[in-house]
């Protein structure tokens, strides 16, 4: 699983707390802040990055093409420049059939 436990709803996250999420450092959430246009964190007075909940979704895509499906970042911008809603929409289904796994082998478990 990619990401840790799903955060309790807040309205913003702190950069740490969604580095912490993806179990990568802050400098790669940083980074693909540069990099990809979808991600777009709320800034406040200090300067400090406060990511919704749109953001932590749009991280979870980018996360998804590059560490998972293994992507460059040219072909992962370039895959959501061409059909962002097939990608959201294929990420989605394996997240689904992500959980539907995790609920199978816990139930096989405890038989």
């Amino acid at each position: 699983m990619p990401y840790k436990n799903k955060p309790t709803e807040k309205l913003f996250y702190k950069i740490g707390e969604v580095a912490e999420m993806f179990d990568v450092n802050v400098s790669l959430i940083r980074f693909w802040e540069k990099e990809f246009d979808i991600l777009k964190p709320k800034k406040n007075k200090k300067g400090n990055r406060l990511f919704t909940k749109k953001d932590i979704d749009n991280l979870k895509i980018v996360y998804h093409l590059v560490k998972e499906r293994g992507f460059t970042l040219e072909g992962a911008k370039q895959k959501l420049k061409e059909n962002k809603g097939d990608t959201i929409n294929n990420f989605e289904i394996v997240n689904h059939l992500r959980d539907i796994r995790g609920f199978l082998v816990k139930l096989r478990e405890e038989l």
